[in-house]
C-alpha cells in the first residue's frame, strides 16, 4: 500500500487518487477533525466581511492575540501566531537548535522531520503498551539528562489519547529548567478533553520560560484550510527570534479575522465537547464487551484500538473499509506500534455507530 496513505490521516486527495473514490463520498475517521465543521457564526461573519481581503493584516495581530488571551487565560504578550501550528513547531525547534532531543512517542511525524532538518540527534521515550500508554514520569526524568536540549510532547498524545497532568508537567519542567532543557508541548487535541483544566500546560508558561505550548484551529474548530496556529511562551529569546525570521503577515487576513471570532463562540465549544464526550464514552463501553479488540482510554477525539486476534491486520482492515468508502487510520506507521493497531476519530452518532458495526463484523464475527 502507498506509504503516504498510511502516514497521513485525513489525506483524502491521496486516497482519491489511489482508490478512485471521490473524496466527497468518503467518511473520514482518520483526520481527527471536529464533525460539527467550521462554526456557522464565524462563517456568517466572514461572509459579511469579505472586503477585508483588500487590506493587509495588522502586523502585530493585536486583536487576534487578545482574543486568544481571553480564550486561554494566557498573557497576550506571551502569545505568537503563525501559518498553522506546523510553522511554529518548525520555528521553535530551529530556535532551540538542539544537539540532542527526546520525543515522547509514538508521535506526530512532523517533530521527527523538523529535528532531522536541524540536525538534532533525537531519540524517543516510549509510552509502553504494558502501562496502557500512560507515561512513567519517574523513568522519563532519568532520560531527560543535562545533555538533552529539547523535550517534545504531544498532550494529549496522538495516537494514544493519553495525557500528562499539569502537576506532572510542572515536575518535568522544573527538572528540565535545572538542566537547561527546553520543552515543547503540542496541545492540538486538548480542547476535546473532559479534563482540560487538569492537563493544560498554558498556566505553566507564567512560571517557566523554557516552555512553549502550541495549539491550532485545524482540529477543534474544523479549520485546517485557514492555516492558523498559535503558541504561548514567556521566552524572550524565542519572541525575538520569531520577529527576526518570521515572514511579515504570516497569518493572512481571513485567518486573522476568523480567529478574532472563533474563540468566543461558547455555544460551539460546549456543543462540541458534549458530543465528543458522550460518543467517546459510548464507544469505549461498547469495546469493553469485545474479545478481539482492546480500546485505550482517551482524552481526545480519537480512540486507539489494538487487535487481540491474528486473523486480520490493521492494513487488511483499512483495505476492507476503504472500498466501502470508510477511512480509518492504520496506526502501524507510528513509532512503537505495529500492524495490530488502529485509530479512528469520533464523528456524529450515526457515523460512529456505523464504524463500530463495520469493525465488529471484521473482528468479532
Amino acid at each position: 500500500m502507498d506509504k503516504l496513505v498510511h502516514q497521513h490521516g485525513g489525506d483524502l486527495d491521496a486516497i482519491e487518487r489511489k482508490y478512485k473514490i471521490p473524496k466527497s463520498q468518503i467518511i473520514d475517521f482518520s483526520g481527527n477533525i471536529n464533525p460539527l465543521g467550521f462554526p456557522q457564526s464565524v462563517k456568517n461573519i466572514l461572509a459579511e466581511n469579505l472586503d477585508i481581503v483588500s487590506s493587509y493584516p495588522d502586523k502585530n495581530y493585536t486583536a487576534l492575540r487578545q482574543s486568544i488571551a481571553r480564550y486561554t487565560s494566557a498573557k497576550a504578550e506571551n502569545i505568537v501566531v503563525g501559518n498553522g501550528s506546523t510553522e511554529l513547531i518548525s520555528t521553535f525547534i530551529k530556535s532551540v537548535n538542539a544537539k540532542k532531543s527526546i520525543i515522547l512517542g509514538p508521535a506526530y511525524s512532523e517533530y521527527e522531520h523538523e529535528l532531522t532538518v536541524t540536525g538534532s540527534d533525537f531519540k524517543y521515550f516510549p509510552l509502553g503498551e504494558e502501562s496502557n500508554f500512560v507515561a512513567d514520569i519517574d523513568k522519563l526524568l532519568t532520560v531527560l539528562t543535562k545533555d538533552i536540549d529539547l523535550f517534545v510532547v504531544c498532550n494529549p498524545n496522538n495516537p494514544t489519547g493519553t495525557a500528562i497532568t499539569t502537576s506532572q508537567m510542572d515536575v518535568i519542567l522544573d527538572h528540565c529548567k535545572k538542566n537547561n532543557t527546553s520543552v515543547m508541548v503540542d496541545e492540538t487535541y486538548i480542547e476535546f478533553s473532559d479534563n482540560l483544566d487538569e492537563i493544560c500546560s498554558i498556566p505553566l508558561t507564567n512560571k517557566f520560560d523554557n516552555l512553549f505550548v502550541i495549539r491550532g484551529v485545524s482540529k477543534f474548530f474544523a479549520a485546517p484550510g485557514i492555516r492558523l496556529g498559535y503558541g504561548i511562551t514567556s521566552s524572550s529569546a524565542f519572541h525575538t527570534l520569531l520577529k527576526k525570521y518570521q515572514d511579515p503577515w504570516s497569518v493572512n487576513i481571513l485567518a486573522s479575522f476568523a480567529g478574532e471570532h472563533l474563540f468566543s463562540d461558547k455555544e460551539f465549544m460546549e456543543t462540541t465537547q458534549k458530543l465528543i464526550s458522550n460518543e467517546r464514552k459510548i464507544a469505549l463501553e461498547e469495546f469493553k464487551t469485545w474479545k478481539n479488540i482492546k480500546a485505550y482510554e482517551s482524552s481526545s477525539n480519537f480512540i486507539l484500538l489494538k487487535l487481540l486476534t491474528n486473523k486480520i491486520t490493521s492494513a487488511e482492515i483499512f483495505e476492507k473499509l476503504i472500498v466501502k468508502k470508510i477511512l480509518i487510520r492504520d496506526a502501524s506507521s507510528f513509532a512503537f506500534l505495529d500492524n495490530t493497531y488502529l485509530r479512528f476519530c469520533i464523528l456524529m452518532p450515526k457515523q460512529n455507530a456505523f464504524i463500530i458495526q463495520q469493525l465488529k463484523k471484521l473482528v468479532e464475527d
